[in-house]
């Protein structure tokens, strides 16, 4: 397991005051003011934006409906364009909770929040090994991130923005909630917060590439799945504790749930141990399908490279 080569970040404001970064700016602005509005009205909006991109961002559309197709075969024609439409709806409330994760305080909304299984991170954190959190990349990532914070001390690992100052705002939001904000190659400084007895957040379920991986099922399709998450557990010696957060569906609220350490993980079976990853995250994402990232080309790699493109056009 090496580390790769990391970007340079710089979060310093001062360093993007040249007239091309005044669009991100008003970009930034925006969420902020945004972000001021009541909450109902944001999910209002939020909705309206997920109507938008429905409709005119096919390319994201045409991916969703082949991953829907793909994990819901059961479903019929009509809930499965339902399953679309709803996942474009939560996450344009997502898109919209950015704003309210960077820029408002978790603590207005713990009135409308409920933890579930806290216990299981106290009773972790106790064996002094560090807990590797098991998250998804679910609708509610960035405002689900932050009310977590109210509750525990965490790290998180995060993708760098490719916009250097959009990187900036969001890794200066992120580190106001979390101790540190580690790039997603910073295994070594990943494994050094494991080892300090901290709680890192890590999401293994999007298609990284063919380097390092199995190809593990998910949602019964084989998947590939990286096996870094076996090999941290094992050099560290953490608890890998499964979480999620959800949205709730008929009033303005918030729901984490934790649940009990992964059991023999890792197995020494890299097939084994995806596996149990993928079905964790799955069986999460069947409490609100509609609230997980399914934009994503989660089967963009295949088993075989002469296999064909599951998401170009003719293999509709």
């Amino acid at each position: 397991m090496k580390t790769a080569k990391q970007r340079t970040r710089d979060t310093r404001y001062t360093s993007y005051l040249h007239p091309r970064w005044w669009p991100t700016w008003i970009g930034v602005a925006a969420m902020w003011l945004g972000a001021q509005l009541p909450l109902k009205l944001q999910w209002w909006l939020g909705k309206r934006v997920g109507d938008i991109a429905y409709r005119f961002a096919g390319r994201r559309k045409q991916i969703t409906d082949v991953n829907i197709r793909l994990c819901f075969p059961e479903l019929s024609e009509t809930e499965k364009q339902a399953l679309v439409k709803a996942s474009f709806r939560a996450n344009g409330i997502g898109v919209m909770e950015i704003g309210l994760a960077w820029f408002r305080s978790p603590t207005s909304f713990m009135p409308i929040t409920e933890v579930h299984g806290l216990e299981h991170v106290d009773a972790a954190l106790a064996r002094g090994k560090g807990i590797l959190l098991l998250g998804g990349h679910y609708s509610t990532l960035d405002l689900g991130g932050a009310l977590v914070t109210e509750y525990i001390e965490a790290d998180v690992m995060q993708r760098d923005h490719n916009n250097p100052l959009m990187n900036a705002v969001m890794t200066r939001a992120r580190e106001r909630r979390y101790g540190v904000a580690l790039d997603s190659r910073n295994l070594r400084g990943l494994l050094k917060q494991l080892k300090n007895n901290r709680i890192v957040w890590y999401a293994t379920d999007q298609d990284y590439g063919r380097k390092g991986i199995v190809f593990a099922p998910f949602f019964g399709v084989p998947a590939g799945s990286i096996t870094a998450t076996s090999r941290i557990a094992d050099r560290s010696g953490c608890a890998v504790v499964p979480f999620s957060h959800f949205r709730r569906e008929h009033a303005p609220g918030y729901d984490i749930y934790f649940h009990p350490p992964l059991e023999n993980f890792p197995s020494g079976d890299d097939m084994a141990d995806a596996t149990l990853v993928n079905k964790t995250i799955e069986n999460e994402i069947r409490k609100h399908p509609d609230q997980y990232l399914w934009m994503h080309r989660r089967f963009k790699t295949r088993p075989s490279r002469e296999d064909p493109n599951l998401y170009s056009k003719d293999a509709n």
